[in-house]
């Protein structure tokens, strides 16, 4: 298997081992090594406990791995000043990995914002 296949299996593989489980830091910790990325996943299992992702599309280029995905979940904390409306959401996202000797480094996202406010009923 090329280096292009092994990075993309590994990031399906991450997709599946923090899908609709709690998101601990030592789970977190065996995918990448990139601080900020582990803050925003601890952060949004904070908001949707346990949420499920869904990978749409993956593709992988040099060192990079890039997936069109979906969070599904259960509104249940803060989001920008929003307070919990235990409202199931599933909106799209867009994220850029960075891979290094097989773990991410670094990465980029795009999140459809709109989408998510329209689900919490705040775009009404």
């Amino acid at each position: 298997m090329d280096t292009l296949q092994k990075n993309k299996q590994f990031v399906l593989e991450y997709f599946n081992a923090i899908s609709g489980v709690k998101k601990t830091g030592e789970l977190i910790d065996r995918y990448m090594n990139d601080d900020e990325l582990k803050n925003h996943i601890i952060f949004f299992d904070t908001i949707f406990p346990n949420y499920e992702l869904l990978a749409d599309e993956v593709t992988a280029e040099g060192n990079r791995v890039i997936v069109l995905a979906r969070l599904r979940g259960k509104h249940e904390g803060e989001i920008n000043g929003i307070p919990p409306t235990y409202k199931m959401v599933d909106f799209p996202f867009a994220i850029g990995y960075i891979m290094d000797k097989g773990i991410i480094v670094d990465h980029w996202m795009i999140a459809d914002q709109a989408v998510l406010m329209e689900q919490l009923g705040v775009n009404q």
